[in-house]
């Protein structure tokens, strides 16, 4: 930053609100599916992960994503884990932080058919098969922090029904 900017301020809401997401950790045959993605940051590796839509559970969430960022079909069968992480980006047209908390549920699952007719989500430059030795050298092309702890806890027989994500009728069936 250049010394004579005016110090930064940090961009806040009136209440704090966490941008909740979902990423499947999908693994086969000792290899991870990973995307490769434009950022603002440049391009990076990610597990298929978005952010919760209105309307949906984060369970439907998560095989919406993975469809649309890889277009494979995804069916999660139990949750890895719930992970909290913070991202502060620099916007320096007003001297502004950007900080946002992002709350993430993890899922493991059943991988499906790949549909090779389906075009990938804006930004999604390809997917590939990463073994954990390459997706640990790969670190500093990590979109998220969490990238590498989801997949070593999914290593690490880390399994949750996913019972323990309750979704109430009034998020995908408003007036119920």
């Amino acid at each position: 930053m250049n010394p004579s900017s005016p110090t930064p301020q940090v961009l806040q809401s009136e209440r704090w609100r966490p941008s909740v997401t979902v990423a499947a950790i999908i693994e086969k045959d000792g290899q991870f599916l990973l995307i490769e993605e434009h950022t603002p940051e440049g391009l990076k590796l990610n597990n298929p992960a978005g952010h919760l839509d209105p309307g949906e559970s984060p369970i439907h969430a998560c095989a919406r994503e993975a469809l649309e960022e890889s277009a494979y079909v995804f069916t999660p069968t139990f949750l890895v884990g719930l992970y909290l992480s913070r991202f502060q980006r620099a916007l320096p047209q007003d001297h502004q932080i950007e900080d946002i908390t992002y709350l993430r549920f993890a899922f493991g699952g059943t991988l499906g058919a790949f549909q090779p007719h389906l075009k990938l989500d804006h930004g999604i430059v390809r997917t590939l098969w990463l073994s954990p030795d390459e997706v640990r050298a790969s670190h500093q092309q990590h979109r998220s922090p969490l990238l590498l702890q989801c997949m070593d806890d999914y290593l690490m027989g880390k399994r949750y029904p996913l019972e323990m994500v309750y979704t109430d009728p009034s998020v995908t069936h408003p007036g119920s």
